[in-house]
């Protein structure tokens, strides 16, 4: 039997990593400032991590949602603790698109009758039946997926969509403080206040899809913080279990009341998956990471911004984006097979996203600086003989 070829492959095979450093079958050595897709936040290999899964698979690898697992209840108690979050409720299932399925399912629960979503240019929420429906690209989208209304606006246009929202039909506000794959756009913390305040006056349930920004990649464990809003639902996924899946959705108590067998999955929440996220989390407390972004973002972002060919640097935090004047797809091949660099791509095709794990030393930070002036003194040398 084949595989099913949908992925773009690079001509890469990893066999073990540790920290920031991939090796490959061939021995060579990579600095990944990428982390498969924002997944890696503590990096790879923790020792924690791996003690934590070894000790739990050596008693109990899984069992499904039909019995006590006091392992979900330690892992929301730790995850309310470590994000500071008082008021939510947390279900878990396994990846970010299941995790944005679910949310807006609670959301047409708590607005019958309505089905129309709010979404924003660009925006990237999964590859499945109504999560790809809010996600703006036609291309992934089946016929089968466009069941949805979706009201798309400027990540800027607090005015058009608190406008919108006063008719009073919308099922709700979908949206990322910052975008991942629509190439690091921030949603401007005013906007995400204005858009609190007419989610709030119109009964709509606001959600904040923290799949990659969250975990601490922004410098506060939910990227939505930064603007001091409380959403009615967040999704999260990829740094929560730095690798296994693992995802969740925080519900907010007062707005919505748990019934029996209204949201379900099989191996949400098992035993294995919660002791990763339990280890995740335990990591990001003990060694203090999510106080470390900020001062790891600016050395970064002094790097970036004297690179030739820059516009600007987006994003926030060790969630960011170097935006240049020319597509960076050739260049990204050339750090990876020339410079051992692995860095990742956007849908602007300008975008180069740097997303290290939190765990990125300052010599590493220094070795990204080397590799990433190599690489591009090299490939513009290249571009210009051509």
């Amino acid at each position: 039997m084949k595989l099913f070829d949908v992925y773009s492959l690079f001509d890469l095979e990893p066999v073990r990593a540790k920290g920031s450093i991939v090796v490959d079958a061939k021995g060579r050595e990579y600095l990944d400032f990428y982390g498969g897709h924002a997944v890696i936040s503590i990096g790879h290999s923790h020792p924690h991590y791996i003690a934590r899964i070894t000790e739990q698979l050596n008693r109990l690898g899984f069992y499904s949602n039909s019995v006590l697992n006091p392992l979900q209840e330690a892992l929301a108690d730790k995850l309310g603790e470590v994000a500071e979050l008082e008021g939510y409720e947390l279900f878990l299932c396994n990846s970010g698109a299941e995790a944005n399925e679910n949310a807006l399912k609670m959301a047409s629960f708590a607005r019958p009758g309505t089905n129309c979503v709010i979404a924003i240019a660009g925006a990237f929420h999964g590859r499945t039946s109504a999560a790809v429906n809010v996600t703006d690209n036609p291309r992934i989208q089946a016929d089968i997926n466009r069941g949805i209304d979706v009201l798309r606006f400027a990540p800027d246009d607090g005015a058009g969509m608190s406008e919108r929202l006063a008719k009073g039909d919308v099922t709700a506000v979908l949206i990322e403080a910052v975008q991942g794959v629509g190439g690091l756009t921030r949603c401007p913390p005013p906007v995400l206040q204005q858009l609190e305040t007419a989610c709030r006056e119109t009964g709509t349930p606001l959600i904040l899809d923290e799949v990659q920004s969250g975990y601490g990649r922004t410098g506060k464990f939910f990227a939505y913080q930064h603007a001091g809003i409380r959403p009615d639902l967040i999704s999260i996924a990829k740094g929560m279990g730095n690798g296994f899946p693992i995802g969740g959705v925080l519900i907010r108590g007062a707005r919505f009341a748990a019934q029996k067998g209204m949201l379900g999955t099989t191996f949400g929440g098992n035993h294995l998956a919660c002791a990763a996220g339990l280890a995740v989390l335990e990591v990001l407390e003990e060694e203090q990471l999510i106080k470390k972004v900020e001062g790891k973002a600016e050395r970064l972002e002094h790097i970036l911004t004297k690179l030739p060919g820059l516009r600007r640097v987006k994003g926030l935090g060790l969630m960011l984006g170097a935006e240049f004047d020319f597509a960076v797809g050739p260049l990204r091949k050339q750090l990876l097979h020339e410079q051992g660099l692995m860095t990742g791509s956007s849908s602007n095709p300008n975008i180069l996203r740097i997303l290290p794990p939190l765990t990125v030393s300052d010599g590493e930070i220094d070795a990204f600086s080397d590799k990433i002036h190599q690489g591009l003194t090299q490939h513009l040398a290249t571009s210009v003989q051509l």
